[in-house]
Formats: structure tokens, C-alpha cells, sequence
């Protein structure tokens, strides 16, 4: 290790003693990475583990900016938890939909405390306690409801902050900069003018008599819990658009892009000129490599979902003691600050923990690619040597490797282009609506376990839940072509396919023991022992199970928890039928009644038309 940078680790050490948790840098260290690169990539995490540190600096090993000195920005946001927040990011859906996007939708409902400022990658840590000691400062007089006014103007619209309630606030941001100056020797500028939470901006001025009837129908009543969050941003692209791959693509030459599906690319609008029509020149936001990426393989992303949170300080008890668990948790991983007397109901949430509900969600994969192009759809998209090619947009861009080859597909088939584009569009409406899943079931097939994981990477939990694939969940074998169960990817390929599986989960029903041409009952009692386990076997909180299968799995898993006998055989086929792609049912449990209730899904169902095959042969010929 270099002299300048031994001094450096030294100075960052001695910031870190005497607190309770080891120096994320060591291992980051031990490794042989550089003192600067690792609390770069620290800071590019948000400072929670070493491991996301580590995957970062991994995924950036080809950055051309690596060892460049350029800190991030941060800031200070109060942000509202809760009902309220659940109401406002009901206005921010149904304004985008009936108004279209402005500026307030780049952004989630907050109150800005300060504005953007750097600070020095070995420094970050002192702005945490620098928040740390602000919020215990105003604690005390932090006010317990925070009243909301609202203000219209011709291109504004928002919730004013006025009273002393404001001027409290106000000192709190102040407080930290202070802080944070003495602490972190950074310049920070705390807002001292008109505190607000903006609701819509630059919009149409044809649409404002719209957007105010929207922001009064905001219950304003609901208790609140606050909490300051620190966050921050690559200050390189602040000015630039931000887009979000929705499928994979991979480099054709050596001067594109490589995508995942969810990767963030900032693109400047002004830097176009090389890129061909259709293409675009981004940076990668996953691994600081800059190239050209088809324009249509890609969504516009809002400017906040770049940014990483830090920490929180949590201000008033909630009054909700799930909403306060949740708390408990996430202070535990992602460095909330919750005041003393928030943490001394511990025991008092432990006991109140045995009556919470538990519920489980049922989702139907996406569309499948035979759904579309029938049986022979293998024969459509594969060369006589076995290779794989995309005959229709339809198709997805790849397949997964198979030890047996292709032909293995035929009866496991892949989701289409579309049923990964439903797959997406279903895990951002659950992220928006707010839900908290707490574990993943997937039946064994290809399709479903695709569901299922671009819904994680749309929660942004694809690293942090494993899908636990439950062979008991699969189709009814008597609806699966051949006389043979359909040979399935192991445990280990999906690995190798980049599908974070559990592999030390146990299922109900393994794998083998599926029969093919099972009978309808088999099929009803096996689904029964599978969905009973699931539901036992996960701990006992709040969060919701989330089961992606097959639309028969809507009604043989929910009918045992709801006490309810099986469908006569006719009836459950013609059911059946009717379910469509990403179809779903909600079922929790209601502990005071003893029992399990079917209840609205969490968000509205997926509705599109057919889109028919199109040869622009026979329209020039007019055949």
C-alpha cells in the first residue's frame, strides 16, 4: 500500500473507533483493492455492507473513471411514511395518468431540507453522525403533526409548511449543516425559505384545475411518522436523461453497450451526433462504461431512481406498530436512525408480533412464447445445428443454457418479449403500490421463475430475496404435452442463468415425484400440501408471500387456505381459461375470525389486445 494512502486508511480508522460495527473498508482492503477505489465504491452503496461494495467494484473493473477524484452529492430530505405517503404516490400515478409527466414526478414526495453538496468519499460516515446528532438535538421538539397547506400557482402545485412546525424544521436543517461542517467539512446550504412538498411542476396550464382537484381529494388527516433521509447522486450527470434497459442485450460490437434488464444508462441529449437513428450513446450506470444502446430496448427511468440512500432518522413513533417493525428491520441494514424512545417498545412490538396478519400473493406468469407462435415455435427460432435465433420481435433475445441442449425448451418454454415486458410492468406496480414482500415461491418452470425474478428486480429486491422453486406448485401434469413430466432446468442451471435461487430451501413435493397424467385430485391435493407448507414454514410477520406460478395455481392454492373444497373438475378447467397473463389473487389471514379471506390485489389487472403477424410483402402487393 502507498505511503499517501497508508495515511489516508489511517485517518479513516481513526474516525471509526470506539463505534460499535468493524470498518467496512478491512476486507475491501485484505482483497488488495486501493484505499480510494474502496471508499468510492462504499460511497456509491450507501456504506451497507462490504459485499454490495465489493459487487460494485467488480462490476466497475472496466470504468475509464475508476481512479477519478470526483466525490458524490448529497442531501437532506424529509420524507413522509405511511398513509400519507401511500395517498401521495397515489396523486403521483393518477396525475401522470391523466395529466402526463412533469417534474414532480421525477422526484418521490419530499421537503427539501438542503440542497446538493459534496463530500469526500473517507468522510461520508461523519455526515451519519452528523444527521444522528441533529435529529437527537430537535427530538424533543420536533412537532408531532406537520400541517400541509395547499398552494397553486400556474405551474406549481404543492403543500406549503408554515407555523412553528416550520421554523422547527428549519432548525433541524440547520442544525445539521452545522454539523456536517464541523463533522465532515462539507458546505452545506440548509433551506431557510418557504418549505414545501411539491405535488406537480412545470405542467400544461390546462391541467391545473385537474391536478388541484386531484391534491384536495389527499386525506391530510392520517398521523404521519417524518423521516430526514440522506441521499445521494453521481454529480456527472445531473443534466443528463436517465433510462432503464427492459430487456438484455448484448454487444454486437465492441463499441456498445452490454444491458441487464433494470441497469440505469445516463444519456446526454447534446452528445447524439455519432449515434445512428434508433441508437443511442449512454453511460452505464452498473458499470461506468460508456457505448451505443438500441434506443428502443429502454424506458425513460425518473432521476431519483439513480440515487442511493443512505440513512434515516426516524422522528415521531409511529403509531401503526407494523409500519414501527418495519423500522426495526431496516435500521438494522440500511442505517436508520431511530430515536431511544422508539427502540424501548421493542418488547411491546415482539408481543404484538404473534397476532400480525399474514398474507400470500398468487401471480400467473407472462405471456409464454408458444402461447404466441403455437407448438412448433422451437422449430421457428432454431437452426438445424441447434442454435437459437429471433425470428419475430416476439422472441426473446436469448435462452438460458440447457445441458441437454435446446430441444429441452420445447415443453419448458421461455416467457415472449412481451410476457417480460407484463413481468416488469406488474413488479413496478407493486413497488408503487407499496407492498413488502417478505419471500418467493416459484413453480419449477422456465416461465415462472422469469416472473418471478424480473418482479424482484422491479421491487429492486432481486439480490436480497432468493426464489425458493416448489415443484408442488407446478401445472397440472394432465394440461402438459407427452407422456413424460417436462424435463425442467436444475437448480444449478438457473444459477448459471443469473436466477438468484435458494438452493438449501427444501420443497414439499420434490421433483421427482411428479407424475405425469396426474389426476385431478393428485393435482388439488399435491398444490394443498405445497401452499400449507409455504405458509407455515415462513416466519410470522407482515410481509407478503408472493407465489408465481401457473393461472391454475389461483384457485388450487387459495381454496385450501380459504377452507374452501375443490372445484368440481369441469368448472375449475373452464375457470382456468379465463385467467390471462400476470393474473392474480390476495388472500390474508384474519386472525381474530380464525380464518383466510380473498381480498383486492394490491394492483389493477393487465389488459391488452392481439397484435397479429405483419407482412409488409403482401401489403406493397396488395395480396
Amino acid at each position: 500500500m502507498a505511503a499517501g494512502e497508508t495515511q489516508l486508511y489511517a485517518k479513516v480508522s481513526n474516525k471509526l473507533k470506539g463505534r460499535s460495527s468493524p470498518s467496512l473498508l478491512e476486507p475491501l482492503l485484505a482483497m488488495g483493492f486501493p484505499v480510494h477505489t474502496a471508499l468510492k465504491a462504499l460511497a456509491a452503496t450507501g456504506r451497507k455492507t462490504a459485499e454490495e461494495a465489493l459487487a460494485w467494484l467488480h462490476d466497475h473493473c472496466n470504468d475509464p473513471s475508476l481512479d477519478d477524484p470526483i466525490p458524490q452529492e448529497y442531501a437532506l430530505f424529509l420524507c413522509p411514511t405511511g398513509p400519507l405517503l401511500e395517498k401521495l404516490q397515489e396523486f403521483w400515478r393518477e396525475s401522470k395518468r391523466q395529466c402526463a409527466k412533469n417534474r414532480a414526478h421525477e422526484v418521490f414526495p419530499h421537503v427539501t431540507l438542503c440542497d446538493f453538496f459534496t463530500c469526500e468519499d473517507q468522510k461520508v460516515e461523519c455526515l451519519y453522525e452528523a444527521l444522528k446528532r441533529a435529529g437527537d438535538r430537535l427530538l424533543g421538539s420536533f412537532p408531532t403533526a406537520v400541517p400541509l397547506a395547499l398552494h397553486s400557482s400556474i405551474s406549481y402545485l404543492g403543500f406549503f409548511v408554515n407555523g412553528s412546525p416550520a421554523d422547527v424544521i428549519r432548525e433541524f436543517a440547520m442544525t445539521f449543516a452545522t454539523e456536517a461542517s464541523l463533522l465532515a467539512d462539507c458546505s452545506v446550504k440548509p433551506c431557510t425559505k418557504q418549505l414545501h412538498l411539491t405535488l406537480a411542476h412545470k405542467f400544461y396550464p390546462h391541467h391545473q384545475r385537474t391536478l388541484e382537484q386531484l391534491a384536495r381529494a389527499i386525506p391530510l388527516g392520517h398521523s404521519c411518522q417524518w423521516t430526514a433521509a440522506l441521499y445521494s447522486r453521481d454529480m456527472r450527470f445531473v443534466h443528463y436523461q436517465t433510462l432503464r434497459a427492459l430487456f438484455q442485450y448484448k454487444p454486437q460490437n465492441v463499441d456498445e453497450l452490454t444491458l441487464s434488464p433494470g441497469d440505469y444508462i445516463f444519456v446526454d441529449p447534446t452528445q447524439q451526433d455519432e449515434a445512428s437513428e434508433g441508437w443511442v450513446i449512454g453511460i452505464s450506470q452498473r458499470t461506468g462504461c460508456r457505448g451505443f444502446l438500441p434506443e428502443n430496448y429502454t424506458d425513460r427511468a425518473s432521476e431519483s431512481d439513480t440515487w442511493v440512500k443512505h440513512r434515516m432518522y426516524t422522528f415521531s413513533l409511529a403509531t401503526d406498530l407494523n409500519s414501527r417493525r418495519d423500522g426495526e428491520a431496516s435500521s438494522r441494514c440500511s442505517g436508520e436512525f431511530l430515536p431511544q424512545t422508539a427502540r424501548s417498545l421493542s418488547s411491546l412490538q415482539a408481543l404484538q408480533a404473534t397476532v400480525a396478519r399474514k398474507s400470500v400473493l398468487v401471480v400467473r406468469h407472462g405471456e409464454r412464447v408458444d402461447q404466441i407462435f403455437g407448438k412448433a415455435w422451437l422449430q421457428q427460432c432454431s437452426t438445424p445445428d441447434g442454435k437459437y435465433y429471433r425470428p419475430d420481435l416476439n422472441f426473446p433475445c436469448s435462452l438460458p443454457r440447457r445441458s441437454r441442449g435446446i430441444k429441452d425448451f420445447e415443453n419448458d418454454p421461455p416467457l415472449s418479449s412481451c410476457g417480460i415486458f407484463q413481468s416488469r410492468i406488474a413488479g413496478d406496480a407493486l413497488l408503487d403500490s407499496g407492498i413488502r414482500i417478505s419471500s418467493v415461491f416459484a413453480s419449477p418452470a422456465l416461465r415462472c421463475v422469469q416472473t418471478a425474478k424480473l418482479i424482484l428486480e422491479e421491487l429492486k429486491l432481486e439480490k436480497k430475496i432468493k426464489i425458493q422453486v416448489e415443484p408442488g406448485i407446478f401445472e397440472w401434469t394432465k394440461w402438459e404435452a407427452g407422456k413424460t413430466t417436462p424435463a425442467l432446468m436444475s437448480l444449478e442451471e438457473l444459477k448459471e442463468a443469473n436466477f438468484n435461487i435458494d438452493t438449501d430451501y427444501r420443497p414439499a413435493f420434490p421433483l421427482s415425484a411428479l407424475m405425469p397424467a396426474e389426476s385431478y385430485q393428485e393435482y388439488v391435493d399435491r398444490c394443498t400440501a405445497s401452499v400449507v407448507q409455504i405458509v407455515n414454514t415462513c416466519p410470522q410477520d407482515t410481509g407478503v408471500i408472493l407465489i408465481v406460478s401457473h393461472g391454475s395455481t389461483l384457485d388450487s392454492c387459495t381454496r385450501p387456505l380459504l377452507g374452501l373444497p375443490p372445484r368440481e373438475c369441469g368448472d375449475f378447467a373452464q375457470l382456468v381459461r379465463k385467467i390471462p397473463s400476470l393474473g392474480m389473487c390476495f388472500c390474508e389471514e384474519n386472525k381474530e375470525e380464525g380464518k383466510w379471506e380473498l381480498v383486492n390485489p394490491p394492483v389493477k389487472t393487465l389488459t391488452h389486445g392481439a397484435n397479429a403477424a405483419f407482412n409488409w410483402r403482401n401489403w406493397i402487393s396488395g395480396n
